[in-house]
């Protein structure tokens, strides 16, 4: 049967079904995201933790972020790697089925943003093909693209690092999705201000 036909009658979870009906008017709400991941292979490796932090009128909302710790113990175990993170982390534990939904519904129909926001992004479909969802519908803004086309540097990419050393954003030693997010919202608003993006 042809993959298209088999779309048209799908039966969505609920989660998504509520997430569709959110694009029916434009967002003004960013949401910053950055994610931890086993590796860089969205078809073979998952997500371990996801940091995020809202942008309204030129303000980040620290109060309106989501965190959490996917445990992913099927992974580690089928790796043989180590699970003491996901044991001691104090962070908001969840099951990928559930923090992926608990995401879906943070998220709603925000512009995304974030480094290399289309790894985060594939990342994240990865994990709602498992739920028998659709693909995220977000528009999405990457600071690294936002940066060269202030630049006009197409000739190169920028580490998350790079940027926050050339737009003198404090360095951090902690290093989590949540940090990350942080930081990549700070370059947000000065790159946002810069390019005029309401």
């Amino acid at each position: 049967m042809l993959d298209w036909l088999k779309n048209i009658n799908k039966e969505y979870p609920e989660f998504w079904k509520s997430y569709l009906a959110k694009f029916d008017k434009k967002s003004t709400r960013f949401v910053v995201i950055s994610t931890e991941t086993s590796g860089l292979n969205p078809a073979k490796d998952v997500i371990l933790s996801i940091g995020s932090f809202a942008v309204i009128d030129n303000s980040i909302i620290i109060a309106d972020n989501f965190e959490a710790v996917i445990l992913q113990y099927k992974f580690f175990h089928d790796n043989g790697l180590s699970t003491e993170f996901l044991v001691e982390t104090k962070m908001q534990k969840l099951g990928e089925p559930d923090a992926v939904k608990a995401f879906i519904e943070y998220i709603g129909n925000s512009v995304l943003v974030g480094h290399h926001i289309d790894f985060d992004v594939d990342m994240i479909n990865e994990a709602l093909e498992k739920l028998d969802c659709g693909r995220l519908k977000n528009e999405a803004l990457d600071v690294d693209v936002m940066h060269r086309k202030l630049t006009d540097a197409n000739d190169k990419q920028f580490s998350l690092d790079e940027l926050c050393k050339i737009y003198n954003i404090p360095k951090s030693d902690r290093n989590s999705a949540s940090e990350d997010a942080y930081k990549t919202a700070l370059l947000f608003l000065k790159l946002k201000s810069r390019l005029g993006i309401k």
